[in-house]
């Protein structure tokens, strides 16, 4: 961007009356960070870059923070801060104090935490001696914090896999609130998990679009530990993610003259290309920012460099094969041939993932991991990571499942699918989660579900309220800044039409 339409562009974000403070000042620092030019860009990005085809994620010019930053809450919990001068605390309240005070000193993309940790395990500790009644007004405060002051769809709170006290009284909270943020993943392991905590969960879920589920068993040994982030990205604990970059298929497939071209030229040197950007960006970001030389997460070992690595996201696969074969009328999700290609599409990217040498991932193998990338605000004809498109899904549900779960095996860093039920789901929630249980048998890693009528609705795969989105339609100033986003996708990607499943 030359200097004058970034000057007009700032002036439009100083001059509007749709941003409330908070959003203009996110919004200014990204224009002062994008007026530098400190990278190195390779000429391979660049080329596919003009064309969208390869895609930044807006991470900014100057990268001076990772993007996902998961710190380990349960170290901080036991020993405090010296930096912020918090001792260890022993009561529930003194809990609660300790882990806001460290949410506001937590950086990521967003400016906000987009992890605030597992939160029934931290909690459960100080519950005793106190009634159902006294915690859970408690947490409503904690959690209506957490809402109106981070205010970001990407900031995400964990639960599971075990049965606490502090689990089941956090969803009893949510359910009543219905707030937007935190976004909860509750991890459900068929081992540990209680099929009661889980059918809670899962009436909550209808009820308010949260939590969403994930495959324990899937992830847990991805790292040493891990959390869910933002909308649904898989990261090690005491660590996090640099970057979130990615190829963008169905832009990519334009520039090809056959398939064959696409997947034997156009795709690995434009994989190559987001490779090298990604290691500048890296390169950048740990020897020259001065990020973790400075930060005290990193003195006192809330989060270790080793412990980050990069995603490289994926997104549009499905729009990307249906332009492929465009002239044969076979459509993703519903014709073999479709399938057959998107997987040797995935399967190109997946082995140049696994033998690109990646610096400073150490807790990757020294390489870059796979993410569905859920899509950007502005994306036409992009639909999110490897689902399909809204219009064309299954009939049966089990065979979207199935489906699903052929791509999610690609996807260590997260992958997920979002399913509205009927209104009549609530009356038998065990017969979801029979639904939940066979498609985590099948090799899904991550579900999301909330009723057909919920004005909390998952966009990507972060929440926002269809009323705060007809607010801001109307040109009002609301709260969360991911209802910008919100609105957009919403419309765009037409989410208000995806085939709304049964239990049966």
């Amino acid at each position: 961007m030359d200097r004058e339409a970034l000057a007009q562009e700032t002036y439009g974000i100083l001059t509007s009356k749709r941003l409330t403070y908070h959003q203009k000042l996110i919004q200014l620092a990204r224009q002062a960070e994008n007026s530098l030019e400190v990278l190195q860009l390779p000429e391979r990005f660049v080329k596919y870059f003009a064309t969208r085809a390869l895609c930044d994620m807006n991470e900014g010019n100057a990268p001076y923070r990772p993007r996902y930053v998961m710190v380990d809450y349960e170290r901080f919990m036991k020993q405090g801060s010296e930096f912020l001068k918090i001792a260890p605390p022993k009561t529930l309240d003194e809990a609660i104090f300790a882990l806001i005070t460290l949410y506001y000193h937590v950086p990521s993309i967003t400016t906000m935490p987009v992890y605030i940790g597992n939160l029934d395990t931290l909690l459960e500790p100080f519950l005793g001696g106190l009634s159902d009644e006294e915690i859970k007004a408690k947490l409503k405060l904690f959690l209506n914090y957490i809402d109106r002051t981070i205010a970001d769809g990407y900031c995400h709170a964990n639960l599971g896999p075990k049965d606490l006290r502090a689990t089941r009284l956090l969803l009893e909270c949510e359910k009543e609130l219905k707030n937007a943020v935190p976004n909860f993943t509750i991890k459900y392991d068929r081992d540990q998990t209680p099929d009661s905590l889980m059918e809670q969960a899962i009436l909550c879920a209808l009820e308010c679009a949260n939590p969403a589920i994930a495959n324990h068993q899937a992830h847990k040994d991805t790292y040493w530990d891990y959390g869910v982030s933002s909308c649904y990205n898989v990261l090690p604990l005491r660590g996090g993610s640099y970057i979130l970059s990615r190829v963008v298929i169905p832009r990519l497939a334009k520039m090809a003259e056959s398939t064959e071209q696409f997947l034997n030229e156009v795709l690995p040197d434009a994989l190559l290309g987001l490779g090298q950007y990604m290691d500048e960006r890296i390169r950048f970001l740990v020897e020259e920012s001065g990020f973790f030389e400075s930060s005290f997460l990193v003195k006192e070992g809330l989060i270790e460099r080793e412990n980050f690595t990069g995603m490289f996201g994926v997104a549009g696969l499905c729009d990307g094969v249906n332009y492929l074969l465009r002239d044969s009328g076979k459509r993703y999700g519903n014709d073999p041939e479709a399938d057959d290609l998107a997987e040797r599409i995935m399967t190109v990217i997946a082995d140049f993932a696994a033998s690109y040498p990646a610096r400073y991932c150490e807790v990757s193998g020294g390489h870059y991991l796979l993410h569905a990338q859920a899509g950007l605000s502005t994306d036409a004809g992009v639909t999110s990571g490897v689902r399909i498109v809204v219009g064309d899904e299954p009939e049966s549900l089990y065979d979207h499942l199935r489906h699903s779960a052929r791509f999610h095996k690609f996807f260590p860093t997260g992958c997920s699918d979002i399913f509205p039920f009927e209104v009549t789901a609530k009356n038998n929630p065990a017969a979801v989660l029979d639904i939940v249980k066979g498609a985590f048998a099948e090799g899904d890693k991550y579900m999301a579900i909330y009723q057909s009528d919920s004005d909390l609705v998952r966009i990507t795969g972060y929440l926002v309220k269809r009323s705060d989105i007809e607010k801001y339609d109307q040109g009002e100033v609301v709260l969360q800044d991911t209802i910008q986003n919100g609105s957009s996708n919403y419309k765009l990607n037409r989410l208000g039409e995806r085939k709304v499943r049964s239990n049966e």
